[in-house]
């Protein structure tokens, strides 16, 4: 991780961490970097969550890219993965995607996508941040500054394409939908609408504060509720960009990202379409997954967390699906980045055509019992490095029979997580609090 770009692109509170002169400044780099040796201009994409501080931002990146002499299109609000097609299919030099993703509203972040739709990479992302630092560059004259164009039409064009993913028709089903007050708050309904599901929605009254409160993927209890009281068929919770995905079952079992690439896999193997017979999943992901598919002949390759280790792993080895538990989950054959709607329409889909309930899907899917925390700290890495707390990790894995610790920090907020992995729920429990009470004590803790 860099000094501000993290797993996830550059991400902070609001005009404390992140501000309209960081934003400013990263887009007259990007402005200048895509306009060099090149005739014509510069064209850039953005879009924006519902944030109120995405306003701020969006205007701050669109002043300094002009600036230094690119064309800006402006997607306003709109998905992640929106970004990411539009921007590869309608060759623009870069997408921009203003959102902190799951996290509060007082947070923000600008995701940067190159040419390929793909998350950009280190080198580019350290340039980045050594302009934003005191670099100086020229502004463009006359002629030759940039413009800004209204651009909702790529939008529209990235729903007709969800719209014509699907093989079959979703009459008849009965879809509960949690948007999070987030970006899907008017494309999720609108797309399953249109494929002929009955749709009931909560999350999509955003007010530029609600955005992840209480709802949406990091809280798929909501949506279960929903599911449960209106005997709904699924329910799918997004987050505040809708790159992730949560589903819940008719019985109001919740699916994690790792559920979902179970019953992905098989159904894909099924039908002939998962290259090279394995799938990517992240080291927090359950290990139950991997002794689940392996029943199947499936392998299961592990990355780093985040999804653009993912996505680098699955072109790796050729692989065509990928995701993490928290929900982001890559299609390679229909996007280069994680799509909570495309998921859910995968989802919804492999139900249909296996005509059986969605419960059905993931029966094989035998996770071993896994217990998370995430600890605000000062310092991520001081923390991790903290001799007591480290003490405290080997005593963990002493205390958990064939299980596993995990202990990373968090590329996109200032906590560091725990993960312990067993047998035994109750042993998960106590490792994870021997080690979060040995964060507290080593004084990490805000």
């Amino acid at each position: 991780m860099g000094k501000y770009f993290g797993t996830d692109g550059f991400r902070g509170v609001a005009n404390e961490s992140l501000t309209a002169i960081h934003a400013f400044r990263v887009g007259r780099f990007l402005g200048a970097y895509f306009s060099r040796g090149r005739e014509g201009r510069a064209r850039i994409v953005i879009g924006k969550d519902t944030r109120r501080s995405s306003y701020t931002l969006e205007y701050a990146l669109t002043a300094g890219a002009t600036a230094s002499g690119a064309d800006v299109y402006l997607l306003h609000v709109t998905t992640t993965p929106s970004v990411s097609y539009v921007t590869r299919t309608e060759n623009f030099d870069c997408g921009v995607m203003i959102s902190a993703s799951h996290n509060p509203y007082t947070d923000n972040g600008i995701k940067l996508f190159d040419g390929g739709g793909e998350k950009t990479d280190d080198a580019l992302e350290a340039r980045i941040e050594d302009y934003v630092d005191g670099g100086t560059l020229p502004l463009a004259t006359g002629e030759h500054i940039g413009r800004t164009v209204d651009h909702v039409a790529g939008r529209n064009r990235y729903l007709a394409y969800l719209l014509a993913l699907p093989r079959v028709s979703f009459r008849g089903m009965r879809v509960g939908l949690d948007c999070a007050n987030g970006s899907a708050f008017m494309l999720a309904k609108a797309v399953f609408d249109a494929l002929g599901a009955t749709t009931f929605t909560v999350g999509t009254e955003p007010d530029g504060l609600n955005i992840n409160a209480g709802c949406g993927s990091t809280h798929p209890d909501h949506v279960r509720g929903l599911v449960l009281e209106k005997g709904l068929d699924v329910g799918f919770a997004f987050d505040g960009d809708a790159d992730r995905c949560i589903a819940v079952d008719e019985r109001g079992r919740i699916l994690d990202g790792d559920a979902i690439l179970y019953l992905s896999a098989r159904r894909l193997k099924a039908r002939g379409e998962l290259d090279g017979s394995g799938v990517v999943a992240t080291v927090m992901s359950n290990s139950g997954l991997r002794n689940s598919l392996a029943a199947d002949g499936i392998s299961v390759t592990l990355s780093d967390v985040g999804d653009r280790f993912v996505a680098a792993e699955m072109a790796k080895h050729g692989y065509l699906l990928g995701g993490e538990s928290s929900g982001h989950i890559i299609f390679r054959k229909y996007a280069a980045t994680g799509d909570g709607i495309l998921t859910a329409l995968k989802i919804l889909e492999t139900a249909i055509e296996s005509r059986c309930p969605v419960s059905v899907l993931a029966e094989g899917y035998r996770p071993l019992p896994q217990v998370m925390r995430s600890i605000h700290v000062r310092d991520r890495a001081l923390a991790l490095s903290s001799e007591r707390v480290q003490e405290a990790k080997a005593q963990a894995e002493k205390m958990l029979t064939g299980g596993r610790i995990v202990l990373r920090a968090s590329g996109t907020e200032p906590v560091v997580r725990i993960l312990a992995e067993g047998e035994e729920e109750g042993s998960c429990r106590a490792a994870c609090e021997r080690i979060s009470l040995a964060l507290r004590s080593a004084g990490e803790e805000v």
